[in-house]
């Protein structure tokens, strides 16, 4: 099946729903399609952020407009703005993970250990929950690192983060698995090995930038 939000779209598209027409509720299309109700609740937030959508609380979703020729623009920009939101985040992370490997106590491994068994089994959970657990791990090596003003602007751009990896989970068949990085990330900062911190965080940011820049470039 395509990606939920590709597939309605295409359905507005084919004129299944005319404009103006009030779509299907929720429920009706997790069990039309046999996906869970929170995948068609991410899938027409999409659309209703692009403008396909009308979603009026207490009384339904609407076809606002057909897709048109410019989807393909949103996409382009959607992707460029994903990337800024890596880049802002690789720059805070590199910074935290060199830190961190210096000023790490071994009270603050055993948290971190947690948290990345938590991250790798939640890889099988909702989207949400896998979001939740990954950046919980993120946050955690950054207050590690013991800087106040590095944990506040980590934390000013969560949200951001949320949305974006949420995105990339949902909307990124080919998005590369870094559970590996995190693993190496760890063993990093058990070592103390602030170079071998730096290069796991590379590791874990690089290849989702690249594929990002490569969806611009095409």
């Amino acid at each position: 099946m395509p990606q939920l939000e590709d597939l309605l779209t295409e359905w507005i598209s084919a004129g299944k729903w005319p404009l103006g027409t009030r779509i299907p509720s929720e429920a009706e299309l997790a069990a039309e399609l046999g996906v869970g109700r929170s995948s068609v609740r991410e899938a027409v937030r999409l659309l209703a952020r692009d403008g396909l959508l009308d979603v009026r609380h207490g009384v339904g979703t609407f076809v606002a407009r057909p897709p048109t020729a410019g989807a393909g623009l949103e996409q382009l920009l959607r992707r460029a703005r994903l990337l800024e939101v890596y880049e802002v985040r690789r720059a805070l992370e590199i910074e935290a993970a060199r830190l961190a490997a210096e000023r790490a106590r071994p009270e603050d491994l055993r948290r971190l250990r947690a948290m990345l068994a938590a991250r790798h089994y939640s890889t099988e959970e909702a989207t949400a929950v896998f979001v939740a657990a990954d950046l919980d791990f993120h946050a955690t090596v950054v207050n590690i690192a013991g800087n106040s003003i590095l944990s506040a602007l980590f934390e000013s751009v969560r949200p951001e983060l949320v949305e974006a990896l949420a995105e990339l989970v949902d909307h990124e068949p080919a998005r590369p698995d870094t559970g590996c990085a995190h693993d190496d990330l760890l063993r990093a900062l058990e070592a103390g090995d602030v170079e071998a911190a730096v290069a796991a965080t590379a590791a874990n940011l690089d290849p989702v930038m690249m594929l990002l820049r490569k969806g611009e470039a095409q």
